[in-house]
């Protein structure tokens, strides 16, 4: 089944990302519209789809040869695509579920599950090669995982980019939400408390940042063994200095299990340890993230199964980094209530 999609706003990754897969699978997905902030750009995309540029958003949403909605562009018009697809009974693609305010999206868990429409939530790090494979090497071979470090060393100028975003959700909230559902992903359940730490201090560069958030997740049932992930996202080295950047850079994500450890580097590399000794996986030849989550929306709208535990998961890691900030002010460790 093909489905026929309007793309909402184009973003930081339509050129990386959205448009690459869509390309590529043009056997199950066909643009038939687009709505963008930038008329020229919506000419531009839309003469290489062959598909129709519109001024409005709602008008394409309420087309009858739309399936599905592809809002991609978090920071024009916030969650209003997403709602106005749910009262058109339109299933939706949306890269803005980390990227807007509590209480905006407590109202789309809502407004999705009164709609009874498929919803997917884009969080890109779960959909990496890398990620998936480590799953598979979890369930298999490596055991549960038991400790988990998680940092992401970036350039002082990157924070710029939160002026555009507004205060609701600055990018290094985005930033942290991502990997807090990373290691939730890995886990397999939600933390149960949070502390962290941070540190904000003016430069020549502009403001650096840095934070240090600690999860602890519920005892596993049979060993009473607490998982632990340690995340810290920083802003700290000025971009002029690229040697200082990538000057002995972690690994994305390392993962400690019961039998085994693991190392990912976004988003095709996997180097890993068991009694067997060393085991490096490039995984170039496997299918682009953006492909990935693009063929799991596709079986979300085809499929008779209603799945919306992506949508939790996105409203879960908002309340985490939200916990995670009150714990900063306050240097206490913090019981996550989940508002289910």
């Amino acid at each position: 089944m093909k489905l026929r999609v309007g793309l909402v706003g184009l973003g930081d990754f339509w050129q990386s990302r959205h448009r690459p897969a869509l390309l590529a699978l043009s056997d199950r997905f066909e643009v038939k519209a687009i709505c963008c902030e930038v008329a020229e750009k919506s000419k531009l995309v839309a003469n290489e789809f062959s598909a129709t540029p519109m001024d409005g958003f709602r008008a394409m949403i309420e087309r009858d040869d739309i399936d599905a909605v592809l809002a991609l562009a978090p920071d024009w018009i916030g969650p209003l695509p997403i709602i106005a697809a749910c009262e058109a009974g339109k299933a939706v693609y949306s890269s803005a579920a980390l990227d807007i305010s509590f209480d905006q999206a407590r109202e789309i868990r809502q407004r999705v599950d009164a709609s009874g429409v498929a919803f997917m939530a884009e969080l890109p790090r779960r959909f990496a090669p890398a990620t998936l494979r480590l799953k598979e090497l979890i369930a298999t071979r490596l055991g549960r995982p038991r400790i988990l470090f998680c940092h992401e060393r970036m350039p002082v100028e990157g924070q710029s980019d939160h002026l555009r975003r507004g205060d609701y959700c600055p990018l290094v909230w985005r930033h942290i939400m991502e990997l807090v559902d990373w290691c939730r992903y890995l886990v397999g359940m939600p933390p149960e408390t949070v502390l962290s730490a941070s540190h904000e201090s003016p430069t020549d560069d502009g403001q650096a940042f840095y934070q240090m958030v600690s999860l602890d997740f519920p005892a596993y049932e049979d060993d009473g063994i607490r998982p632990l992930a340690q995340l810290s996202l920083g802003h700290y080295i000025p971009a002029k200095w690229k040697d200082a950047l990538t000057f002995r850079r972690p690994a994305s994500i390392q993962v400690c299990c019961e039998r085994g450890m693991a190392f990912i580097d976004l988003p095709n590399t996997l180097v890993w340890f068991d009694d067997g000794g060393q085991h490096t996986e490039s995984l170039e030849s496997e299918r682009s993230v953006g492909e990935q989550m693009l063929i799991q929306f596709h079986r979300s709208v085809t499929s008779l199964v209603r799945n919306r535990a992506d949508l939790t998961d996105a409203y879960r890691a908002m309340q985490v980094v939200l916990s995670a900030n009150e714990s900063a002010k306050t240097g206490n460790r913090i019981s996550l209530n989940y508002d289910n």
